[in-house]
């Protein structure tokens, strides 16, 4: 069924829907199949199915050649079924399709590698879950290397205003003040003056969370 047609489904076969899903990804990795099925049996997606669709064959395909024991495993536990639900009630609300992707690379992930402890991904989620378009905008601004000429000085907010032109500079600085506030940023000099290079260098203010939800970017 296509996408656009699963997202229109009625709400009332919403249970019958989710089983289809279901049945889709235990047809590419039989044991993912069950844990998504009695996840989704038990939530009320609606209209947003499709989104949910769309991450989980993702993450199944992304899953073809793993052959692990302890994924088996760890797809059993209640510790999989609860964050399984939270993360697709979180791709449920998410339109952006880029957003929606990091998501699939943090499931892909959780089940590839498990031993992370339940409470550090559930406090990535709700990270994850305020994170926006364009706060990824000023990550992407952050890591970038400094030119080759910084010139002599310059401060980190000139430096960001100069490679985000379609952000005005208080939304800028209202918007890093928002990441610092969500630990995935640490900057604390948008105004100071400083050399140059020092200026432009602004890779070492995303957080350890930041470079993780880049890392998921990145790959998605």
């Amino acid at each position: 069924m296509p996408e656009e047609q699963n997202a229109l489904i009625p709400v009332s076969t919403n249970v019958e829907t989710a089983m289809d899903v279901a049945a889709v990804i235990a047809s590419i990795i039989p044991w993912i199949g069950g844990p998504v099925g009695q996840v989704l049996s038990g939530a009320s997606f609606g209209r947003k199915l499709g989104r949910i669709r769309e991450v989980l064959e993702g993450v199944a395909h992304g899953l073809e050649a793993l052959s692990s024991q302890v994924s088996e495993e760890y797809v059993k536990t209640e510790d999989f079924e609860e964050l399984l639900g939270k993360t697709l009630k979180q791709v449920a609300e998410e339109r952006t399709e880029e957003k929606r992707q990091v998501y699939r690379r943090f499931l892909t992930e959780a089940i590839a590698s498990p031993g992370e402890p339940y409470d550090e991904q559930v406090r990535f989620l709700r990270i994850m879950e305020e994170i926006q378009a364009d706060h990824v905008k000023i990550l992407w601004a952050l890591s970038q290397p400094p030119n080759s000429n910084p010139g002599m000085m310059g401060s980190p907010g000139q430096t960001l205003a100069e490679r985000l032109p379609d952000i005005t500079r208080d939304r800028i600085n209202e918007l890093v003040m928002q990441m610092n506030d969500i630990r995935i940023t640490n900057m604390t000099s948008m105004s100071v003056m400083m050399t140059g290079h020092g200026a432009q260098d602004l890779r070492s203010s995303i957080t350890p969370v930041g470079q993780r939800f880049m890392m998921y970017l990145k790959q998605a």
